[in-house]
């Protein structure tokens, strides 16, 4: 998610930066709930295994740019699929360039672009004559989540659903950006970039085929379908019709136009698409009545942002107008594939906060658990267990499983206990005592129950992924350079958390709805060789293995974890954005490779692989952003007029948000 990008000194503030300090809020949780990295120091200090150099600030406060790319030289280069590794590829060499790399032996193509047309008859894409009309019917813009379903169970032949997560006006718009006196300048909005704007968020649903082994985009499909900030959709489960919901357009409460900031999200066991939305906050401005209810409960979220200026042309996005609008965003929306004219439908049972995903796993008993991180320095991760079971055999049953459940926050123990709290109207403090009234009130401020509960507070809680061949979950914690000395003790290594860390739970007795566990820290990410990092990357990991800020993951069929990382300053870590492949077991436990790398400026999502493995889709998002001054990027500054650049941009470089399809040469698995 994108800050406020209107006005930021060039030298000092790029967007890049901002977008990777800021997009998340400040940190909006007031609790002396534990932090994660509280527990780490105290777990590890008890085993004894906090010595040396890991007992030091982290990499923000001690180690500058030259010493990492000091190091990254000091690292030798190998080849070897170490201890007994899971994966067996020859590495990417880390860099920084232009484009994408991928791995000796494979192919890596450009399947869908920002502004590709999806539908027979779609307007060709054109930057300098953009509609919201045209908009409607292409590609959207800044690709993040990427599943894919089969159709007629074909591993070759399916619908890839893809949430567009929000956009960067000063990439997509020629002619609005200046400079002044050394300060970055967006021309204001008018009502048509905005409704531009509108049409490039949500997702897309569109059919794919493998044809003579290349993917193609169907664009007769009958399935086809764009969703936007504009779609009609559905409020579902214990919040609908509630009061704090209810709006002058929408009386009953039940009724919501669009979807915002959807980030990563989902595939269901029963073939439907999950979007989860993050970082509605920014879509908001203006202030509340003198007074409202809803102070407190928006000051948690972090609402009203203003990043973008949607409240000017629309009275929804202005709180003095629509003071209750912000309750209707931060929920996991359902969409069915199967039906492009069927109202997406905001689940409203599994909480409101800034969504990161929502994958999900059947547990032993047929219930499906889902798995949800709170995507902000100092919240949480949840986990949703349906109430009802589900069918295999039969797809209609299991339509509305998501409307009814049991919300749970974790709380990590000192001593590798992990605990499942139910946030349940009427049970610990979650009472009219403490302000609510209803599940519904609790569900609404998701956070301040949460907070109420003693949750553990992490360092930005992204994607979550269940491994069905293990039976672990892993926790992608992106890092959180804003932790303090003083809220951590001597001992703990990750003040000022930089790179961040993986956290492993293992659900009690193998069963994904359990409400105990046991946690353990897969990897300390960063560069291993600077001491101060303290990074437990296993020493058969190359110069180019490590990474930081791991962001989404992905378990394929084998249950091997490939970790896509946000955040990786080239400047200082001498890299880009990548996916990485990551031993979880034996004597490989912590060694990584890379795999794939992004262009400058770029983040890496996705990752997607289809069910045989022999595919994967990655989603390149915003490539060349973050004001990166590399001239052999053909645009030593995005500052100037795009349209001057424009026509050098090549279909082989993917310049504009991407979904990458991946593949090896001979037609094997991926990774083997």
């Amino acid at each position: 998610m994108t800050d406020d990008t209107r006005d930021h000194d060039t030298q000092e503030s790029p967007f890049r930066t901002s977008l990777l300090e800021e997009a998340e809020g400040e940190g909006s949780n007031p609790t002396v709930n534990p932090t994660m990295g509280e527990l780490i120091s105290i777990r590890f200090s008890r085993r004894g295994l906090l010595k040396g150099s890991l007992a030091v600030s982290a990499i923000a406060s001690t180690v500058g740019p030259l010493a990492l790319l000091s190091a990254e030289k000091a690292n030798a280069a190998s080849t070897t699929t170490g201890n007994g590794s899971a994966f067996i590829f020859v590495e990417v060499e880390a860099g920084v360039d232009q484009t994408h790399h991928v791995a000796e032996g494979y192919d890596a193509e450009v399947l869908l672009r920002w502004g590709d047309p999806l539908f027979a008859d779609s307007p060709a894409f054109d930057p300098k004559s953009q509609s919201a009309d045209a908009q409607r019917r292409q590609f959207g813009y800044n690709n993040d989540y990427v599943g894919f379903i089969p159709l007629d169970g074909s591993a070759e032949h399916g619908l890839l659903v893809v949430n567009h997560e929000y956009t960067n006006e000063h990439l997509m718009f020629p002619g609005i950006v200046s400079v002044a006196e050394g300060k970055l300048k967006v021309a204001p909005a008018d009502q048509k970039r905005v409704d531009i704007e509108m049409a490039a968020h949500g997702g897309t649903i569109v059919e794919i085929r493998k044809v003579d082994g290349k993917w193609q985009v169907v664009r007769e499909g009958k399935l086809n379908r764009r969703i936007t900030s504009t779609t009609p959709m559905q409020l579902s489960g214990p919040v609908a019709g509630h009061d704090r919901l209810k709006t002058k357009d929408d009386p009953t409460g039940t009724q919501v136009i669009g979807t915002l900031n959807n980030c990563a999200g989902g595939v269901t066991p029963w073939g439907t698409y999950v979007m989860a939305e993050e970082n509605f906050h920014g879509y908001f401005l203006g202030k509340l009545p003198e007074g409202h209810r809803e102070a407190a409960n928006y000051k948690r979220y972090g609402v009203p942002e203003a990043t973008y200026e949607w409240g000017n042309f629309y009275d929804r996005f202005d709180l003095s107008k629509e003071p209750n609008e912000p309750n209707r965003f931060g929920w996991i929306v359902e969409v069915d594939v199967n039906d492009p004219n069927a109202a997406p439908k905001k689940r409203t049972a599994l909480g409101r906060f800034k969504h990161e995903g929502a994958e999900s796993i059947v547990a032993k008993d047929g219930r499906v658990v889902f798995y949800l991180g709170d995507d902000e320095r100092f919240d949480y991760v949840y986990k949703f267990v349906t109430a009802g079971r589900f069918d295999p055999n039969n797809r209609t049953a299991n339509l509305d499983l998501l409307d009814s459940g049991t919300l749970y926050v974790a709380k990590f123990d000192a001593d590798g206990a992990l605990n499942w709290l139910p946030l349940t109207f009427g049970e610990g403090p979650l009472t009219a005592a403490n302000g609510f009234a209803s599940q519904a009130d609790v569900l609404i401020e998701t956070r301040r129950a949460a907070d109420l509960l003693g949750a553990t507070k992490m360092d930005r809680p992204e994607d979550i992924q269940p491994n069905g061949v293990n039976g672990k979950v892993y926790v992608m914690l992106t890092n959180n350079t804003r932790r303090k000395d003083d809220q951590v003790d001597a001992a703990n290594p990750r003040a000022k958390n930089a790179f961040g860390h993986i956290i492993e739970l293992t659900e009690a007795e193998g069963d994904f709805a359990a409400t105990k566990g046991t946690w353990e820290v897969l990897l300390k990410c960063g560069d291993p060789s600077v001491a101060a990092v303290g990074a437990s990357f296993s020493t058969d990991t190359t110069r180019n293995g490590w990474f930081g800020m791991p962001d989404n993951c992905a378990v394929d069929s084998a249950g091997r974890l490939w970790v896509a990382t946000d955040g990786n300053n080239p400047k200082e870590t001498g890299r880009t954005d990548g996916l990485w492949a990551v031993d979880v077991e034996g004597g490989a436990r912590a060694t990584s490779k890379l795999f794939f790398r992004v262009p400058v400026g770029a983040e890496m999502c996705g990752p997607l692989f289809t069910p045989d493995d022999r595919t994967a889709f990655v989603a390149v998002q915003h490539p060349g952003d973050g004001g990166t001054d590399w001239a052999p990027f053909g645009r030593p500054s995005y500052y100037e007029d795009l349209s001057t650049r424009w026509p050098d941009f090549k279909d082989d470089m993917p310049v504009r948000p991407a979904v990458v399809v991946i593949t090896k040469k001979d037609g094997g698995k991926i990774g083997a």
